[in-house]
């Protein structure tokens, strides 16, 4: 029989779930683009922006998903034939230097160990041997959204010393669920998008740039050029033309209830939370060695909104609970066996009832699929979350 009634429940790292809310905000028609009100509260999300990335420097909007915001931050920040060295934790790291690489840079990656963030030594020798400064930029995932791999940033800015080179960030999969401190962390570049922290669907890139690397480097179109948007005072040049209306609302709504309402540290917080009852859960399952267990080996180096998993029949439990309980997990991207492997995100508008609800069917499924596991698993989260929030 099916328990698929009810509201689907999506459990992918993005497009991440989006609050009733959010979605009132954006169910109106457009008003005049070219005065208004709505030109006021763009400036208000701007500025919410930059708050959010913690920077007092640029931001540019662009329309559309996390890959213009790559290709965004690749046309201001290289020049044909410039050098980047691309530290790659993941598929999505990986596919950051591709298209920077398709794009006439010069790239150079540093593999890290499977599902580990790369040795900050590495980094540190290689910005050491490059004598002449060819390095324009290093290009890190905080977090990479298929391996979910955590990068720490400090430690990366630490490596590369007084290396010339910028750094570059991507936080799709990061921004709104764990800190993150550009001006304080020296973060040049930092790229982001709607659909997954941000609680708003897909369709918004952003990219945020430090004045270091403000002027360019000449490659960038007028279309893609950074600068007339992070300047702008009207509406249509921050978006580069007819701005997203109904996109600019629900974002507005979701940055007032992620910096206002619930704070930036309660939020960083919640995800920890999250992600340490996903992590407690998967101890307890995988207790004997014959269940399921987090990719990443090392807590530390662990995204706060994304856990990947090995577990064999993945595939087969990603089919129960979708089809016989409206949940759905994430795909094992990356992963060197995907059917053995699923994705579980604790991103953007989740609470204890939802993701408690989302490890409990995990559980059902795999009991229901005959799929080695210890019992225990959503007492173990549910004790993790009561734990912290007593504390």
């Amino acid at each position: 029989m099916s328990f698929a009634a009810g509201r689907p429940v999506l459990a992918i790292p993005g497009p991440s779930p989006v609050p009733d809310r959010v979605l009132r905000a954006m169910h109106r028609p457009s008003p005049d683009i070219y005065g208004g009100e709505l030109t006021g509260l763009n400036l208000r999300v701007m500025a919410d922006l930059k708050r959010l990335a913690g920077t007092v420097q640029h931001v540019a909007p662009y329309i559309g998903n996390g890959h213009a915001a790559w290709e965004a931050a690749n046309m201001n920040l290289f020049a044909p034939g410039d050098r980047a060295l691309v530290l790659v934790s993941g598929h999505f790291g990986s596919s950051w230097a591709n298209t920077a690489e398709a794009m006439g840079v010069q790239v150079e990656r540093m593999e890290a160990e499977p599902f580990a963030a790369v040795d900050p030594q590495r980094l540190r020798d290689r910005l050491a041997a490059d004598r002449a400064g060819e390095i324009r930029a290093v290009l890190v995932c905080q977090v990479d959204t298929a391996s979910s791999v955590r990068s720490d940033i400090p430690t990366v800015r630490e490596a590369m010393g007084d290396h010339p080179a910028a750094l570059a960030v991507d936080a799709i999969a990061s921004l709104g669920c764990e800190p993150m401190h550009m001006d304080d962390w020296g973060v040049d570049v930092l790229v982001s998008a709607s659909q997954k922290g941000l609680m708003v669907p897909p369709g918004l890139g952003f990219v945020w740039y430090s004045e270091k690397v403000a002027a360019g480097r000449g490659a960038a179109t007028p279309y893609w050029d950074w600068r007339p948007r992070s300047g702008a005072q009207e509406l249509w040049r921050h978006w580069g033309g007819t701005p997203p209306v109904q996109h600019i609302y629900g974002l507005a709504e979701a940055l007032a209830m992620l910096l206002d309402e619930e704070g930036l540290e309660a939020a960083w917080a919640r995800h920890e939370g999250l992600a340490a009852a996903t992590w407690a859960a998967l101890d307890a399952w995988g207790e004997g060695g014959q269940g399921p267990r987090p990719l990443v080996a090392d807590p530390a180096a662990r995204a706060r909104s994304v856990t990947a998993v090995h577990l064999p029949g993945a595939g087969r439990l990603r089919a129960w609970t979708e089809e016989t309980a409206g949940l759905t997990l994430g795909i094992g991207l990356g992963a060197p066996e995907p059917s053995d492997a699923l994705r579980i995100a604790h991103m953007g508008h989740v609470g204890a009832p939802m993701h408690l609800g989302t490890l409990a069917t995990i559980e059902a499924g795999m009991a229901a699929l005959g799929l080695p596991h210890a019992r225990g698993g959503v007492g173990a989260a549910a004790a993790e979350i009561a734990r912290r929030a007593a504390g």
